[in-house]
């Protein structure tokens, strides 16, 4: 299932199981698990795409591994709020992935994500390979808990 409604996407889940977030580009896929309370999202790992069916294998592969029970995709709206052609390849690939598994998915508007995710790790006074490095999963867990924040108040 896949909708951009989230309170149809949390009425599907199963409880006490973790939420993937991913912050999706075009030379990476940005990773971020949220703990069983669905309170925290960590970032976990990034992975440099190749083919959609490679890089669908390593992502399935790594939420079954974390018993993960839904999916939240950043969806990378225009400022204005318009949706545009990155939105319409983050879509597609959604519909790709809702192919290969039963997981729920849902989006999540990801406006300035990797802006407030550079923020953070500057903050953390981290050196720019290591911004660059992690910058992708980071987002993924701006993302990720932008939709938990929001899910403890529906």
């Amino acid at each position: 299932m896949i909708t951009d409604d989230l309170s149809e996407f949390v009425a599907t889940l199963p409880p006490m199981a973790p939420l993937a977030g991913l912050d999706f580009g075009d030379k990476t896929i940005g990773i971020a698990i949220s703990d069983r309370l669905r309170s925290v999202a960590s970032p976990t790992d990034t992975i440099r795409r190749k083919k959609f069916g490679v890089d669908a294998e390593k992502l399935l592969a790594l939420l079954t591994q974390r018993e993960v029970g839904g999916i939240v995709l950043g969806l990378p709206r225009n400022m204005d709020g318009s949706e545009g052609p990155r939105c319409q390849k983050t879509r597609a690939f959604a519909r790709n992935l809702g192919q290969l598994t039963e997981l729920p998915i849902t989006f999540w508007d990801e406006r300035l994500s990797s802006v407030m995710a550079d923020r953070a790790m500057l903050e953390a006074d981290m050196s720019r390979a290591k911004r660059s490095e992690k910058i992708d999963q980071v987002a993924a867990g701006v993302i990720l808990q932008g939709a938990l924040d929001r899910l403890r108040n529906l």
